[in-house]
């Protein structure tokens, strides 16, 4: 019995954010390239959008540290610092995943994937909480957005030709009025976007 059938008959709440965390490690396994992710320090969590229409902002990756992995920077008022996070096991959040629900539910199993491995590959080599910078002015996704998209999709295309287990990720065909009246309630992670706050001297 599947996983979908299973909670079909049991009406249990879906956590959605667990299991796109589960998608994410999967992902991060199987995909050399983005092998230096620990998910334990990645929080996946949602923001609720007021409408469902696919349109807009579909997923965000906030580091927690400044450039180059550093816990404060210097601003024109002074030295700053982030609120941090940890998890339930005192793991310190370095990289926080927000999916604006339904919005990103609303979208095909492809452009779910796409958006993903986008978000997973904004995460920096070194992992120390900054993102990942090109060279250029372009620093977030590099002189070239195609370019950045074709990465994205070649990274889908390999971890999709290594077979995963369907239970990981089969929830992702499904729009939200089909998810909701599969399992009733969606429930999840919720985490506030970071606040700047001023280093005492």
């Amino acid at each position: 019995m599947s996983s979908i059938q299973h909670n079909r008959q049991s009406r249990q709440p879906f956590d959605y954010t667990s299991a796109l965390t589960r998608v994410c490690e999967d992902i991060c396994f199987r995909v050399p390239a983005l092998n230096h992710i620990d998910m334990k320090r990645v929080a996946v969590c949602y923001s609720q959008t007021r409408h469902s229409a696919p349109v807009g902002t579909f997923a965000c990756v906030t580091p927690m540290r400044f450039c180059g992995g550093n816990l404060t920077k210097s601003t024109r008022n002074g030295e700053v610092t982030l609120h941090r996070y940890f998890s339930n096991s005192g793991e310190e959040y370095l990289y926080i995943i927000h999916f604006y629900i339904p919005r990103f539910i609303e979208l095909s199993l492809s452009q779910k994937l796409e958006t993903i491995v986008h978000e997973l590959y904004h995460i920096s080599p070194s992992f120390d909480g900054d993102i990942r910078r090109f060279a250029g002015r372009c620093s977030t996704h590099g002189h070239s957005q195609k370019k950045y998209d074709q990465i994205v999709q070649g990274f889908v295309d390999h971890w999709l030709k290594q077979n995963p287990p369907p239970q990981i990720w089969d929830f992702l065909r499904l729009d939200y009025k089909t998810l909701t009246v599969t399992y009733g309630k969606l429930v999840g992670k919720k985490i506030n976007f970071p606040k700047i706050i001023p280093v005492k001297k």
